[in-house]
């Protein structure tokens, strides 16, 4: 039977996915009253985003930085979406999403020092060395880190859960780098994509899955900033069980998948990728996706761990596309 992976082992493979999402063998009942997004039409009216030294973000969080910073590490994927987007370098990063060909492409990703030590501990003074006047990272990843960069930086803790956060955190960081134009600008781009996208809503039903091997999860709308753009592109019944929670395969071969989306994760060196493994189980084969050859391997650095406007917009290309 498959397994689901745990809250923190989903964010060490994805290296940094926020979610407790999941499939395996078992299964819980499905909460009642999950909010959905597919009704709810998107709005493309972008907001004037004012310059401040200081704020409180999308989340809540006070941010004080003191000055606009210019110096900027990032330790996940959203920071270099965001800081792309308003066209900003960082002066290091703890992903390889800027070398991907939308965001800086390989030959200027390898001008960006890299932070050692991993996506779950990068070196506090690897970190510092690069004098930073702002350290962005995930919340319940990097927050342990907040006591021994006081003092020498501020720390920015984010923890996006949908595509709002991360319009929000643009917003948030647009204002305190004084890019206010450059935001109100990958906003609209983004909203007015996202409308256009769910105007030709499919009546497909639509799977994200995730995973290195056999212990794969699917990610559901509350707990995936990707997923949660699926209710407004397909069918998408997909909802968070907790942690603890899990569909079985035959669940979802029960509710005839049409399009299956594939993030294969892998550590260290690629070793294969995750439908082909699951080619193996019987079941697999009997999904209509799979049988109509209707499964598609996505890079998991933009679907998985980009979570920004820039990364949603190729998720919106690619899933529409293939959704046609």
């Amino acid at each position: 039977m498959l397994r689901s992976p745990s809250r923190f082992v989903r964010s060490w493979i994805t290296a940094a996915i926020v979610g407790s999402t999941l499939v395996g063998c078992g299964g819980s009942a499905e909460p009642a009253g999950e909010e959905t997004t597919a009704a709810k039409k998107t709005d493309v009216t972008v907001e004037p985003i004012k310059a401040a030294r200081e704020l409180t973000d999308t989340k809540g969080v006070r941010v004080a930085p003191g000055k606009e910073p210019e110096r900027i590490v990032c330790l996940f994927a959203l920071c270099d979406d965001i800081l792309t987007e308003l066209g900003i370098v960082p002066a290091a990063t703890n992903s390889v999403l800027l070398a991907h060909p939308d965001f800086l492409g390989k030959e200027k990703a390898k001008e960006v020092d890299v932070i050692p030590g991993g996506f779950i501990a990068p070196e506090v003074e690897a970190i510092l060395s690069h004098k930073p006047d702002l350290v962005i990272g995930l919340e319940d990843t990097h927050g342990k880190l907040a006591p021994a960069l006081k003092g020498a930086t501020t720390f920015w803790p984010m923890q996006p859960e949908s595509w709002e956060d991360s319009v929000g955190y643009l917003r948030d960081v647009a204002a305190l780098t004084g890019r206010t134009a450059e935001g109100e600008k990958a906003e609209k781009t983004f909203r007015t994509k996202l409308a256009e996208a769910e105007k030709g809503r499919s009546d497909k039903t639509a799977l994200v899955i995730y995973g290195s091997d056999e212990n794969f999860g699917v990610a559901t709308p509350a707990t995936d900033v990707g997923a949660s753009l699926f209710p407004k592109l397909a069918e998408y019944p997909w909802k968070s069980r907790g942690v603890e929670g899990s569909y079985s395969l035959e669940e979802i071969l029960a509710r005839d998948v049409d399009v299956l989306f594939v993030e294969t994760m892998s550590f260290g060196e690629a070793d294969g990728k995750l439908s082909e493994k699951l080619a193996k189980n019987p079941l697999w084969g009997k999904i209509p996706a799979v049988k109509n050859g209707d499964v598609h391997e996505v890079d998991s650095e933009v679907w998985a761990k980009g979570r920004g406007t820039r990364s949603l917009g190729i998720v919106l290309d690619e899933a529409t596309a293939a959704l046609r």
